[in-house]
């Protein structure tokens, strides 16, 4: 029994050093690229766009359930955007608040009627509302149907540019988001779709809808999402992006060719992760058929997102967020380890399918057998103390390369006593939060397993301007 635990505790800890190594081989390939990306994509080149003649019309898609504390703010900072060629879409998704009240009132939305085709099936569409001070905003009132993707795709259907933007409305966009977004398309005939940087908001001032001034939240809930977002934006996906193969482009910031959206059917009203589902089917569709394309990535924080601070939503959200990794990854399990999609099957989806897949499980199994076996004696020491110190060391490492990478290469927290409360929270995250998402991540696994979906609550709360 003894040999059967040590030899299950050094496997845990061959993960976790297969893990750091991992994101070791992440680290120069996203710094080459940020490096890369900031060259092309210079002041000088954005500005080149504000200058075409043409310049793509982007349908900047918002769907809401709920959001009366923050819709009017996001609004606000989508029409702050420096790019002129852009219409609004606020879908309304049967919210059961004030949220189409206080878009009335604060953008004197008036009926109007709107005809298009409706190539994605939705929910029935109630009405339609213009807005008298911002006619570029157009809002849709609709049935909830349950799901995200429906109301992105009532918004798909009532677009009229030629690229499609979705975003979130608890969500506030850098003033030259769109444009930033644009120029991947521009400069790439082959792109087909574009996911931007996603940071946190709280903490930061917000004032109508726009980021004045980048700061950390009080709470270190928030802290370590922080963190977290480094982790997961700044190295996984930018290292995916470097050989085309990002499988994730975050809800919040997505920007698509509407003609790829609709070859493939729109958003999937059944996925739970809807954002990683349409981007792993937009990679095997257009690789299926041999056409070229590419999906890119940008570094830059293109979004400012909320996060949960009270321990019932984060527990929600990472419990939905689980629960949707497991079902694509399911869905989606041909595409793992099949040399047809190249380096989306070889390498993006064998990663987060072993890593983000199994690594939750592994790594609290191994928390446990091997502290209840050194407990009773059965595992010595030296094992269980090298679990621990492999686990926190290989945190701290790929946490701290991420935070170095973003402080290089964005400059968003410069000032010092920020910079001490990122490294505090890269310190801290070891002892108890990790441990605690995977414990969340174990008991949604099962959920996934027996069939629960469903998004949860998320507690909401006005921008901060202070």
């Amino acid at each position: 029994m003894s040999l059967i635990v040590t030899a299950f505790s050094l496997v845990v800890t061959l993960y976790f050093v297969s893990w750091v190594t991992a994101r070791g081989v992440f680290f120069p390939a996203a710094a080459y690229f940020v490096w890369r990306h900031q060259r092309r994509h210079s002041v000088r080149s954005r500005a080149l766009v504000d200058r075409l003649a043409s310049p793509p019309l982007v349908s900047i898609v918002v769907p809401a359930y709920n959001e009366e504390l923050t819709v009017v703010d996001s609004v606000r900072s989508l029409l702050a955007l420096d790019y002129e060629a852009r219409e609004i879409v606020v879908v309304n998704d049967g919210s059961k608040d004030g949220t189409l009240e206080v878009l009335r009132k604060a953008f004197e939305l008036v009926p109007a009627p709107v005809s298009f085709a409706e190539p994605l099936k939705t929910a029935p569409v109630k009405a339609f509302y213009r807005s008298i001070v911002a006619p570029e905003l157009l809002v849709i009132d609709k049935d909830n149907a349950g799901c995200k993707a429906d109301a992105s795709n009532a918004g798909i259907n009532a677009a009229s540019g030629e690229l499609v933007l979705i975003t979130d409305a608890d969500t506030a966009l850098e003033f030259d988001a769109v444009t930033r977004g644009a120029l991947h398309f521009l400069d790439d005939p082959d792109v087909v779709a574009v996911g931007g940087n996603v940071s946190i908001a709280n903490g930061s001032r917000i004032e109508n809808g726009v980021i004045t001034d980048v700061a950390l939240p009080r709470s270190w809930l928030a802290r370590f999402q922080i963190i977290e977002y480094m982790r997961s934006f700044l190295l996984f996906r930018q290292a995916c992006a470097s050989r085309n193969a990002v499988v994730l482009i975050s809800g919040a910031f997505g920007m698509f060719r509407r003609d790829a959206l609709l070859a493939i059917g729109g958003f999937d009203p059944k996925a739970l992760a809807e954002d990683m589902d349409i981007t792993i089917r937009l990679q095997t569709h257009f690789r299926r058929q041999r056409k070229p394309m590419r999906i890119a990535f940008d570094p830059n924080p293109l979004a400012w997102t909320q996060a949960p601070e009270d321990f019932a939503s984060l527990r929600s959200q990472r419990y939905r967020w689980r629960r949707g990794l497991m079902q694509t990854l399911w869905q989606h399990r041909r595409v793992i380890g099949n040399p047809r999609y190249g380096t989306v099957g070889l390498g993006a989806l064998p990663y987060v399918a072993f890593f983000e897949g199994v690594g939750a499980p592994l790594e609290v199994a191994g928390y446990a057998i091997t502290s209840i076996a050194w407990l009773l004696g059965s595992l010595d020491t030296s094992h269980w103390r090298l679990l621990l110190a492999t686990a926190f060391v290989s945190g701290v490492a790929s946490t701290l390369l991420a935070v170095l990478l973003n402080d290089l290469a964005l400059r968003r927290y410069t000032r010092p006593r920020e910079l001490l409360g990122l490294l505090a929270a890269v310190a801290f995250e070891g002892f108890g939060y990790a441990q605690m998402n995977s414990v969340l991540s174990c008991i949604a696994t099962v959920q996934a397993a027996r069939g629960k979906g469903g998004w949860g609550e998320m507690k909401r709360r006005q921008f901060r301007a202070r």
